[in-house]
């Protein structure tokens, strides 16, 4: 017999090197027959009894092998493991048998066998779980033992005898479900008479378990997890086991996060199939006791996700423990907080159907469900301001969820949303994507469905707001206003239709309130707007979202929005991009495509075929209407997309053709909405306009055009298409443009239209479009606009009436005084011909301008052609073999000197004879415009000295010389003019003047700033946007007026502001350092003088460009530029605002703080100023982070401490200077004082010698 003490085995075990036991037999290096015999013998005793296990030779055998379990062959631990379980099964049914005949004397003799086979099982499991063979050992097992390898055969065969036909993870199950039947059928609180006893007994029994929940892998196992409930289950609610049960849950979700829902599962199990729930809200009191660091992620994770999983099994538990658990809404690890929030959504949503069951009566229970869902409200809105973004998203992802529920909360509804618009501008762009689509799912999910339609049309809903208001009214002065319906509008649930009688007035009026508060809640629909251009692809789909369903329930704003986003047709999608919750998503431009098909493209069900088309056309012509220029663009590249996937039906063009040409009257945008659209198609498919073109003429440039000049302008830009849209490659010189014989009656339509007789506005822009025509269509288009413009000269006829040369005759040269083309200008304006003045002006300018483009095109065709005829040259070289190379050579040298040649003539045609040459038309012009021009007095027409400064523009882009004398006259008009639109364009001008000029401009470019100072939003903006491209595209050169560039960045307009850091965003990626190089004049410009910010503008400025200040040595410089600029400052705005700059850089290396303090000769004397020591501090505080940990503090401590020694000595030096200004005001005070009595005295003197005097004469 064997003395065995199951609690001291257990703790031996734990170190199994150290375990000792009598008559221990050798296994590990004996032969394998010898350890069969010895396991072989001990199962058949144990088979015969199991009382035999208490044999010390038989129990021996066991435990040895168990030892030495990694030296086991598979087939022997196999037989182990039946030979264990079936002596522990008899042992149970031999402790029953007893118990059941009250034979109480058997407790001594089975309880020992019992236990014994217990401790067996336990240290079974523990010896397979932690020589369990790695996932592919099994598999590898077989092909080891063909392979020659190198080693001993005992390793090898030791290798493989652990893996052959031995698999424990097949065996877990069938374990588990043996001891979890031990643990149902053993009577455990007779069998053994202390509670000690009893847990160790329990607790090795069950420790298999626990053991096994270590092993992630066991614990995807449903068949294996759910044994391991079943144990501890029945251990805890039969064998007073909860106690160490929570000490070892509380281990397992402390140590392994695995078993975080896993254990939340343990305790709904328990609470649902055992109604045992004392275990589970003592863990939960355990944890509302514990403190969590903010540092620490792996446990507060853990318990987070045990809590959130226990509250979705067992909501009850939770709610009867959450008074304790609250608490953790304040804790430092932010998982805590996650979870308490999760949870809050959970419990809301419990108690409100509880509500719905009405348990205790319909009006108390719904009373106790409003309060206690109004009370875990205020606490979920209470973390819409916590300090962390995951929170924050979680309260609105709760929120999201509730709003889905049958019971709508509309109360919580309106409390809710003026905070989520809050959170769309939030810091975080994952807060304010999830902020975006709570909007959307509050939209959708609103509770007003069953009111009117469920439209949120605010003006709809404030006229029956005041209709029902009117009709409630009325009840009330009459009287039957019944006081039982006074809280109708508490009710949760939608109103119904079938209500009516005075209980439905005032239903409706509660329901209505709540719902107009609701469509009151102003949406930001201005920031979901900027949300659409944000960087974060998953932010912009849900702006796109929301906009699309706002629409949809007819919200105001919402139709801004779509147009809005239609510029994001220009995004490029890049696919695999993945969100925060790793999945992908889809990519802008298709979800847009998407969204404007659903919208409007999209056929509707029960409608014929014809009105499908008819609706579909509608739309695509409403979103022309009133849309601007960038919108066209953006819808135009929609539609050509749209028309390129063939997604556009034939039947809508063949509508649009037919609202084009209809011969009755029409409202004038559905006409020039349908010839824009198909102009958009066009350009993916030329044949549209082709097949068409005589109704183009017959309408857009007749009767109907002449009407509408904004149609004949439209009509001009889809004739444009005629000539295709191939795109032109870069040192291409073919041209597959197709151009027209100048006999085509389209252009004798033109002609006529832009001859027009007219005094609209509207004309410029036609006739811009319709010379643009003719220069892209024409074969000859000089000749045709020469006679446009020679029409509109003999129609004013001022060179007849002044007695000056008519236009065909020797034109004026530009070198003679203009004093001749100021009469003709003057007279012409006194005659009041202005507006045709301003339109032959037009014409001269935008003719000018085309004719350089026009001029290119044909310098490509020589060019092309010389190309043609070199290589057929080469060809017949090829074929010639006796052709020498060096005459090949010379052949080639002499065509590109040709091409030379070419270039070199056509720009001196432009310098020299396209203003100056004296059969150049447009030279009788160039004086006349100067005039106009320079003396914008003597001419009051508005519109005359706009198309004269916007033909002088033109003119000046043309020729060198004609540029080069007017220049300082169009900076003069930026200065001087007061008319916005013409300072606009001028800066305009400027700009292609210095992009085909440069050399002119950068003398001048200081000039170019000034519109950055200007009044108007629209100038600073064209200037800025000028600017942009003109430095960026290195056109011209920054020599120090970044800084008004950088005061952009203040600007109070938003889209100045967002252009402005779009532009040092670009300028920043350059390699010439532009921002770095030109750094302290910015902060001299932004600090002092005029131009100087406030101070919070300033270190806002300051603190945006520096982020753009990365490499470690640029930083060195520029720490040793500003300190030695502190030397040159003398006043204390400069001081801060120079360590202001210090104190935002990184000091990322000791170089930088060397340099720092090498300049301390520099600032010592002016550390007294508090704000400036405190920026040195602050630099201190920065350097200790970035400082090695292996390295000394000393120097910094050495360098704080001198720097708080010259504030001490400053602020004393400063404190006896204000002391001597004080004594020396107040001398200055007494001496005066002194005088005033001296002045008294002698002031009757002067009286009695004015009479003597009087007297004297």
């Amino acid at each position: 017999m064997v003395e065995f003490n199951l609690q001291e085995e257990v703790l031996a075990i734990q170190d199994e090197t150290s375990y000792q036991q009598p008559g221990e037999i050798e296994v590990r290096g004996a032969d394998p027959d010898d350890v069969r015999a010895h396991l072989e013998s001990a199962v058949e005793a144990v088979a015969e009894s199991s009382d035999a296990i208490k044999d010390s030779r038989i129990f021996g055998v066991y435990r040895s092998l168990l030892k030495n379990f990694d030296s086991v062959p598979g087939s022997l631990i196999l037989r182990m493991l039946d030979s264990i379980v079936s002596g522990l099964q008899a042992s149970v049914e031999a402790v029953n048998r007893d118990l059941e005949g009250d034979e109480l004397s058997a407790d001594s003799q089975h309880k020992t066998p019992l236990e014994m086979y217990a401790f067996l099982l336990q240290w079974f499991s523990t010896a397979a779980e932690r020589h369990l063979p790695k996932e592919g050992d099994i598999g590898a097992a077989a092909p080891n033992k063909s392979k020659a390898k190198k080693g001993t055969k005992g390793s090898q065969k030791q290798r493989t005898n652990n893996t052959d036909l031995w698999d424990w993870a097949s065996h877990i199950s069938p374990t588990l479900a043996f001891i979890s039947k031990v643990l149902r059928d053993v009577q455990t609180h007779r069998l053994y008479t202390t509670t000690a006893e009893r847990d160790t007994f329990i607790n090795c029994i069950t420790r298999p378990a626990w053991r096994i929940t270590e092993n992630e892998t066991h614990m995807k196992n449903t068949e294996i997890k759910m044994g391991v409930y079943k144990i501890i289950c029945h251990a805890v609610k039969k064998h007073g086991h909860t106690f160490s049960a929570q000490i070892s849950l509380m281990q397992c979700l402390q140590y392994f996060e695995h078993l975080s829902e896993p254990m939340a599962e343990v305790l709904a199990v328990l609470q649902k199939e055992f109604d045992h729930t004392q275990l589970a809200e003592e863990i939960l009191r355990e944890i509302s006791a514990k403190t969590f660091n903010g540092q620490d992620t792996k446990g507060p994770r853990s318990f987070s996700k045990f809590l959130i999983r226990l509250a979705d099994l067992a909501p009850r538990v939770i709610l009867k423990q959450f008074s304790l658990l609250r608490v953790h809404l304040d804790s430092e690890a932010y998982p805590m907080r996650v979870a308490l929030v999760e949870i809050i959504g959970v419990l809301v949503r419990e108690i409100s159907m509880e509500g719905e069951d009405g348990v205790d009566g319909p009006q108390e229970g719904q009373e106790r469900t409003e309060k206690k869902i109004a009370k875990l409200f205020e606490l979920l809105l209470e973390r819409f301001c916590d300090v962390s973004s995951y929170v924050r998203i979680k309260v609105l992802n709760t929120i999201s969820k509730l709003w889905e529920l049958r019971v709508k909360l509309p109360k919580q509804r309106t409390q809710t949303t003026p905070l989520v618009i809050a959170a769309l501008e939030d810091k975080a762009s994952s807060v304010r994507r999830y902020a975006i689509a709570l909007l959307t799912n509050m939209i959708v999910t609103h509770p007003y469905g069953a009111m009117y339609g469920g439209l949120l049309n605010l003006d709809e809903w404030e006229i029956r707001h005041a209709q029902v208001k009117a009709q409630l009214e009325k009840v009330e002065v009459q009287g039957d206003l019944p006081v039982a319906v006074k809280d109708a509008g508490n009710d949760t649930n939608d109103t119904g239709p079938g209500d009516n009688g005075d209980e439905n007035d005032v239903e409706e009026e509660e329901g209505g309130e709540s719902q107009l508060s609701f469509a009151r809640s102003r949406v930001r629909m201005d920031i979901l707007g900027q949300l659409l251009g944000s960087t974060s692809k998953a932010e912009v789909l849900e702006a796109i979202e929301f906009f699309k369903v706002a629409y949809e329930y007819q919200m105001s704003g919402a139709q801004a929005g779509i147009k809005k986003m239609l510029h994001l047709i220009w995004t490029k999608d890049n696919s695999g991009t993945n969100s925060e919750d790793d999945k992908e998503l889809k990519g802008v431009r298709s979800r847009l495509i998407e969204c404007y098909r659903g919208l409007y493209f999209d056929p509707i069900e029960d409608a014929d075929p014809k009105q499908q088309m008819n609706r579909i056309a509608k739309n695509m012509i409403d979103l022309t209407h009133n849309a601007t220029l960038a919108e066209l663009t953006s819808l135009e590249e929609l539609m050509r997309t749209l028309y390129d996937d063939s997604r556009v039906d034939g039947e809508v063009i063949n509508t649009l053709w037919q609202v084009y040409s209809a011969d009755r009257e029409i409202p004038r945008y559905q006409r020039r909405g349908a010839i824009i659209v198909l102009g958009m198609f066009a350009l993916a498919k030329r044949d549209i306009v082709i097949e068409r073109t005589e109704t183009l003429l017959r309408i857009g440039l007749g009767p109907h055009g002449k009407a509408d000049l904004v149609l004949a302008q439209y009509t001009c830009l889809a004739l444009q298409r005629l000539s295709g849209s191939v795109k032109k490659v870069k040192g291409s010189l073919e041209d597959k443009s197709v151009r027209l014989p100048m006999d085509n009656v389209m252009f004798k339509r033109l002609r006529e239209i832009i001859e027009y007789p007219c005094k609209s506005k509207d004309w410029f822009s036609m006739a811009e479009q319709v010379i643009n025509t003719v220069y892209l269509l024409g074969e000859q288009p000089d000749a045709l606009c020469g006679d446009i413009i020679k029409t509109f000269t003999r129609q004013g006829e001022p060179q007849a009436r002044d007695g000056s040369q008519p236009p065909g005759s020797v034109p004026v040269s530009p070198t003679r005084d203009t004093y001749e083309g100021s009469q003709i200008a003057s007279r012409k304006t006194d005659t009041a011909n202005a507006f045709q003045l301003s339109q032959l002006i037009f014409i001269v300018g935008h003719v000018a301008f085309k004719h350089i483009v026009y001029l290119e095109l044909v310098e490509r065709e020589l060019k092309r052609r010389k190309d043609v005829l070199a290589k057929e040259k080469g060809q017949t070289n090829d074929l010639n073999k006796s052709t020498n190379t060096k005459d090949v050579d010379e052949l080639e040298q002499v065509a590109g000197t040709a091409e030379d040649d070419t270039g070199d003539r056509i720009s001196k045609f432009c310098d020299d004879e396209m203003l100056y040459g004296d059969r150049s038309l447009l030279a009788i012009f160039g004086p006349m415009i100067v005039h106009i021009c320079g003396t914008p007095k003597n001419f009051k027409s508005q519109t005359l000295r706009t198309a004269a400064t916007l033909s002088l523009s033109k003119l000046m882009c043309v020729s060198t010389h004609f540029c080069e004398a007017n220049l300082m006259l169009l900076f003069k008009i930026v200065e001087t003019s007061k008319d916005p639109t013409i300072r606009s364009n001028a800066i305009i001008a400027l700009g292609d003047i210095a992009v085909r000029f440069s050399h002119l401009i950068d003398e001048n470019n200081n000039k170019l700033y000034e519109g950055l100072s200007d009044k108007d939003i629209v100038v600073k903006k064209n200037t800025l946007m000028v600017l942009t491209y003109l430095i960026l595209g290195s056109m011209i050169k920054v020599k120090g007026q970044l800084g008004e560039m950088a005061k952009c960045l203040e600007d109070e307009d938003a889209r100045i502001a967002d252009l402005a850091k779009l532009f040092f965003t670009e300028l920043s990626s350059n390699k010439d350092n532009a921002i770095y190089n030109n750094l302290p004049d910015v902060i001299s410009h932004l600090s002092i003088g005029d131009h100087a910010l406030d101070e919070e503008g300033f270190q806002r400025t300051m603190r945006y460009i520096f982020s753009f200040i990365e490499k470690e040595k640029q930083a060195e410089t520029i720490v040793e530029k500003l300190c030695q600029r502190f030397r040159l400052s003398t006043e204390p705005r400069q001081w801060r605002d120079i360590a202001y700059c210090l104190s935002i850089l990184p000091f990322k290396s000791e170089r930088s703080l060397k340099k720092l303090i090498e300049g301390l000769p520099f600032y010592q004397d002016k550390l007294h100023e508090e704000t400036v020591f405190n920026r040195f501090n602050e630099i201190l505080t920065k350097a200790r982070t970035n400082k090695s940990a292996n390295k000394p503090d000393s120097e910094l401590a050495e360098f704080e401490a001198i720097l708080k020694e010259f504030k001490d000595k400053g602020e004393e030096e400063q404190a006896l200077e204000e002391s001597m200004q004080k004594k020396t005001a107040a001398a200055r005070k007494k001496a005066a004082a002194r005088k005033k009595p001296n002045a008294r005295t002698r002031k009757p003197a002067a009286r009695s010698a004015t009479p003597a005097s009087a007297e004297s004469e």
